[in-house]
């Protein structure tokens, strides 16, 4: 892969995994772009923390407003869009919020490109657009189902990313990360939820155990993302980015126990647990595409990734609430 002098924006940038991928973009030597949620406070997410911030052009916009977008696109070849909300529970409360951002601020970004000629754009979509998996291992073509008002704005975001290309011949590529963990994950997510709560108290507080998800770590996803960027056969495909295993939430708990050196006590809280139609039971991708088109494929192990993701909460635990259910 040759980004070096490459003009690239990642929108999202000051999140967790877009600010992993912006770094990644300064060490490839990229000239790199951070679009930011401007904020009254002025500050950039994680980008804060980051010793390389300083190597990119912080640029801090709403990704619902037009204007903002098209304005950070100008002279930009490559577009990793990864701009979202993305709790499930607050699309419970806030429904149209979603709607902004996930599906107008991706038109906002398709419209921008039409008008600026990016080169490629990499979208970002979630595994949880297939829904509780109607057959497993889930490939591309399993259908999409709705389960959250946040999983329809997604889809309803990768239908636009699919109708631009389509329509347009925008180059677009979506790729659709299944559940990645890592370091600046918020408690919002099950595995920093599950840490913290060790790390300040052996008492556990969680939702439904029995689901099961497909565990990936920041720095696979990242390769994939890039990997996406530079495929010539990419464009106007979709692919996943999973590991091909499943675990339980309630071993997934066991497990990140037994790396903390606590023994385990759940406690099921019902503030925790979804509506039981919207709860998706069953994740487990088929990345089969992706390690042939892509030539991707993940390279750090779950209990790998857990105990580096561990090692930085641990000395990071000052900016997570562990007493609080993070919505």
């Amino acid at each position: 892969m040759n980004f070096k002098g490459k003009k690239i924006l990642v929108t999202g940038a000051g999140g967790f995994i877009g600010s992993h991928l912006a770094e990644r973009l300064v060490k490839e030597n990229a000239k790199v772009r951070a679009m930011v949620h401007y904020n009254a406070l002025g500050t950039w997410g994680w980008l804060d923390r980051s010793e390389f911030s300083e190597h990119m052009d912080i640029y801090a916009g709403d990704i619902t407003d037009a204007g903002s977008v098209r304005k950070a696109l100008e002279g930009i070849e490559i577009v990793f869009h990864l701009a979202a909300l993305i709790a499930i529970p607050y699309s419970y409360i806030a429904p149209m919020s979603y709607v902004r951002t996930n599906i107008e601020g991706t038109i906002n970004v398709l419209n921008a490109a039409r008008e600026t000629g990016v080169k490629r754009i990499i979208h970002t979509s979630t595994s949880e657009v297939y829904g509780t998996a109607q057959k497993v291992p889930i490939s591309e073509n399993h259908p999409l189902q709705g389960q959250s008002p946040y999983s329809a704005s997604k889809i309803a975001a990768d239908k636009m990313v699919e109708a631009y290309h389509l329509s347009f011949g925008l180059p677009t590529v979506t790729v659709r990360p299944f559940n990645t963990f890592g370091p600046r994950q918020s408690a919002r997510a099950v595995i920093p939820t599950i840490i913290t709560q060790l790390l300040s108290d052996s008492a556990l507080s969680l939702g439904n155990l029995h689901p099961t998800r497909d565990l990936n770590y920041v720095d696979d996803t990242v390769d994939g993302f890039l990997t996406a960027a530079v495929t010539p056969k990419a464009i106007g495909e979709t692919f996943n980015l999973g590991s091909g295993e499943e675990i339980s939430i309630g071993d997934l708990a066991k497990l990140i126990a037994s790396l903390v050196g606590k023994k385990v006590k759940i406690k099921r809280n019902q503030n925790r647990m979804r509506p039981q139609g919207s709860e998706v039971g069953r994740l487990l991708a088929d990345n089969s595409k992706a390690k042939r088109e892509l030539g991707w494929q993940p390279r750090v192990g779950l209990q790998q990734g857990l105990s580096q993701t561990i090692d930085w909460i641990s000395k990071n635990l000052d900016v997570f609430r562990s007493g609080v259910y993070v919505v």
